[in-house]
């Protein structure tokens, strides 16, 4: 099995062969590594070779982790976020990746600390409207990235999807038609953000979509920020 370094090495070629097939620059497209039950040993031999963005799904397990490596890592929160972890998460994360209701982004801004610049987050959309998946439906999107754009603590980032997975039959016009939708309605979002709200146009900057199977298809339709966690870490048991 290729060590971390060669998984590294592959992934980045596949975001670069990407970004070229696609006419997009290279530094338009950020590596997330999801490092959930990943240790703390493998984390640091990441950041020696340059991965700076760790995303974490389990805030029990992620704790730990931020207080061995520090703030030198931005940390992503991005499993599904309960009331009571909203405290915990606002102190200690610099991004929020699944925000679909206005109660946890209300609770989010009023618990982060002050002396902490505000939090990073970026709208869970349920692009393909599936009844199992958290998100917001897609004609709820801009309202609620409206509602967000207002308030203090927070700074509105972008939209974040996980499309339905595709059997190995499908083929890439259909892989790529959910990422399509999301960038068009990231479009629509910050269409109506330069109407209301201004101010939060410029920090609208990210789409967050895209994992190990299909990151090409979502960097063709215009994602910003790939998660990857097995194409690094190998596979990993959950529990």
């Amino acid at each position: 099995m290729p060590d971390l370094a060669a998984r590294l090495k592959l992934v980045s070629a596949r975001i670069d062969q990407a970004c070229t097939a696609s006419g997009r620059a290279r530094e338009g497209v950020r590596l997330l590594a999801v490092s959930k039950t990943v240790d703390v040993a493998s984390l640091r031999a990441a950041q020696r070779l340059g991965v700076g963005d760790f995303g974490e799904s389990y805030l029990q397990e992620a704790l730990p982790k931020i207080a061995a490596l520090g703030p030198r890592p931005v940390w992503h929160f991005i499993g599904p976020i309960q009331s009571n972890k909203t405290r915990d998460i606002a102190a200690h994360f610099d991004w929020v990746h699944g925000v679909d209701r206005l109660k946890i982004a209300e609770r989010l801004s009023a618990q982060r600390p002050a002396e902490l610049p505000p939090l990073s987050v970026c709208v869970q959309v349920n692009i393909s409207r599936e009844a199992s998946k958290a998100g917001c439906a897609p004609e709820d999107a801009a309202e609620l990235c409206l509602a967000i754009a207002a308030l203090p603590q927070l700074r509105l980032r972008g939209l974040m999807a996980i499309p339905a997975p595709l059997d190995d039959a499908a083929g890439p016009a259909l892989a790529r038609k959910p990422y399509a939708a999301l960038r068009e309605l990231a479009q629509q979002v910050k269409s109506q953000l330069e109407q209301q709200r201004p101010h939060s146009v410029s920090d609208f900057d990210t789409i967050s979509a895209g994992m190990s199977d299909d990151l090409e298809a979502a960097i063709t339709e215009g994602s910003t920020l790939v998660r990857v966690g097995s194409a690094l870490f190998g596979d990993r048991p959950y529990t």
